[in-house]
Order: C-alpha cells, then structure tokens, then sequence
C-alpha cells in the first residue's frame, strides 16, 4: 500500500525515480518539500506583482507608490492592494479617481 501511494505520487517523474521504490521516496519527499515551499512563495510572488503595477500606475500620475499607499492608509482607505491593482489595469478612470484623492489630500497638508 505504502509503495503504491509513493509510486503514484512519483508519476510523472523522470528517469528512474518513477519506477525505482527507493530512488521514488527521496524524490516524492523532496517533491512535497518543494510544494510545501512554493505554497508560500507564490502568495509572495502575487503581493510584489501586485505592488508593481500600482507602482507603475501611480507614477503614470505623477506620485510614488509608497506617498500613495500612505496617504491611502492616512485618509482610512481600506483597498488591499490586489484590489489596487486591478483597479489600475481594468477601471483607469476609477483608480485615476483614488490617485487624484490623494493628490488633494497631499497638497492640503493632510498627509
């Protein structure tokens, strides 16, 4: 039964790591090691993907992202950045809206 769920979790593998038993474990271990891993770096891959473009996006109207996410945060604007992100990609016009918002507050010392 063992054998079977290691060689089952090996297919697909290469070479003879998925036929060998012994070869199969250290390779479906380390497989699981790496998913494991790649679990969290995923969601840390989204949060900088993330962060870029409405990095890019807010420089497009003339104020750097960490001014914006400040000033977001000072007048209780409670959008995640995923959230941000794709407002910048797919409602231009709204998110120009927030960009504007900040840009008053920054100018009337309210930051």
């Amino acid at each position: 039964m063992k054998k079977q769920k290691i060689l089952q979790l090996a297919k697909g593998f290469r070479g003879r790591a998925k036929n060998c038993f012994r070869i199969a474990i250290n390779r479906v271990e380390k497989a699981l090691q790496y998913q494991y891993r790649d679990r969290k770096v995923k969601k840390r891959e989204a949060r900088k993907l993330w962060i870029q473009q409405i990095n890019a996006a807010t420089r497009q109207h003339g104020i750097i992202y960490s001014q914006f996410m400040h000033t977001l945060a000072k007048d209780n604007i409670k959008l995640d950045r995923k959230t941000l992100s794709d407002l910048a990609i797919n409602e231009p016009h709204s998110f120009k809206a927030l960009v504007d918002r900040v840009k008053f507050m920054r100018g009337n010392g309210i930051d």
